[in-house]
C-alpha cells in the first residue's frame, strides 16, 4: 500500500476531528442554538456510548504504542500512529462530554447496556465489549516481533473496528445529542475506511482478517 493511501485515510480521520472543533463547547448547538445545555440522562445512549467508547478507544491506543514498538515497519508503524492519535483525541472529547454534562464516567451497569446488550456475555480476560482484545493476546502482541507483531495487530485491530463500527451505529441510531451522533458517524466512516486499508496490508503479508 502507497504511502499516499494512508495519507487520505489519515486526512480521512482528522477531518472528523476538525469537522468536531471545540466540540466540547458545541453541544448547546442542538438546542437550536440556544446557550442553555440539552444534557441527558446518566442512563442515555448518550452517556453510555462516551463511557463505553472512552473505554474501547483506550485499548486500540495501547495496542498501537505496542506495535509501534515491535516492529521497524513505516507503513505498519504510520497506521499505529494515525489510529493511536484520532482514538485518544475522540476519547478525550467523550470524556469531555461527560464531564460537561456532569455525568459519571463509570456506571454499574455492564457494557452495552445503552444498546440492549446489556446481558451479552463477555469473552472475558479484559475483553469487555465487542471487538476487544483479550489480555493475552496483548501479551502475545508484546511478545512477537517484525511481521509476525505486524500481522497480530492488524488482525487484533480489524476485529476492534469491527466492534466499534457497531457501537458508533448504535449511536448513530440511539443518541439525542446531535454533534455526538456526527462524531459517530464519522467513527463509522473512517473505521470502514481503515478496514479496508488492514485487509490489503494483511494480504502483502499473507494473512487475512481471523473473522
Amino acid at each position: 500500500m502507497t504511502r499516499q493511501r494512508i495519507g487520505l485515510i489519515a486526512g480521512a480521520a482528522a477531518a472528523v476531528l476538525v469537522a468536531a472543533g471545540a466540540i466540547t463547547y458545541a453541544v448547546a448547538e442542538d438546542s437550536g442554538g440556544s446557550t442553555q445545555l440539552t444534557v441527558p440522562g446518566a442512563e442515555s445512549a448518550d452517556a453510555g456510548f462516551a463511557r463505553d467508547m472512552a473505554v474501547h478507544h483506550q485499548q486500540a491506543v495501547e495496542m498501537s504504542y505496542i506495535v509501534r514498538d515491535r516492529t521497524g515497519n513505516a507503513e505498519v508503524r504510520r497506521l499505529a500512529y494515525d489510529i493511536a492519535q484520532t482514538q485518544a483525541n475522540q476519547r478525550g472529547m467523550l470524556l469531555g462530554w461527560l464531564d460537561l454534562w456532569q455525568l459519571p464516567k463509570v456506571s454499574a451497569n455492564p457494557p452495552m447496556t445503552w444498546m440492549g446488550m446489556g446481558d451479552m456475555p463477555e469473552r472475558g480476560d479484559g475483553s469487555l465489549m465487542p471487538g476487544m482484545a483479550t489480555n493475552t493476546e496483548l501479551r502475545k502482541l508484546q511478545a512477537l516481533n517484525g511481521k509476525q507483531a505486524e500481522i497480530l495487530y492488524l488482525q487484533l485491530m480489524t476485529d476492534h473496528h469491527k466492534g466499534g463500527i457497531h457501537m458508533a451505529e448504535g449511536c448513530v441510531a440511539k443518541c439525542t445529542v446531535g454533534v455526538e451522533k456526527r462524531l459517530a458517524q464519522g467513527m463509522v466512516d473512517a473505521q470502514q475506511s481503515e478496514l479496508q486499508v488492514m485487509a490489503g496490508m494483511l494480504k502483502e503479508r499473507g494473512a487475512k482478517p481471523r473473522s
